[in-house]
């Protein structure tokens, strides 16, 4: 099997980090490296989410209401903070779902896919 080059955050449309942190906190509670493995391995490690991205969305989504966040312990017992999705950021979620869907559909339909 041939595998695709791998598409950093620097790749992804605007808003599409957003979505998938939102998207991976669904799940619960999670801290930074967590979510970033979360987002790798569900894409089968195509999305490749770079720190200097992943920290910056963290501290704007809980800027904007979306995401709280609290220290506990990591998986190794370290310090860590975590992120956790509030009922905004659920709300907001479900916006960003609908209009990736618009989108796919919206250039689906430009390049000709059938079921666009």
């Amino acid at each position: 099997m041939t595998r695709h080059k791998k598409t950093s955050d620097s790749e992804m449309l605007q808003g599409t980090l957003d979505m998938l942190i939102l998207k991976t906190l669904l799940m619960g509670p999670a801290h930074g490296h967590t979510i970033a493995h979360v987002i790798e391995q569900t894409s089968e490690d195509f999305l490749q989410v770079e720190q200097g991205s992943l920290y910056p969305a963290l501290h704007r989504l809980e800027d904007r209401g979306w995401l709280s966040s609290f220290w506990g312990a990591s998986e190794n017992n370290r310090k860590a903070k975590f992120y956790k999705l509030t009922a905004t950021g659920k709300r907001q979620l479900v916006h960003e779902t609908n209009r990736w869907r618009q989108i796919v559909r919206a250039i689906g339909l430009v390049i000709g896919e059938e079921e666009a």
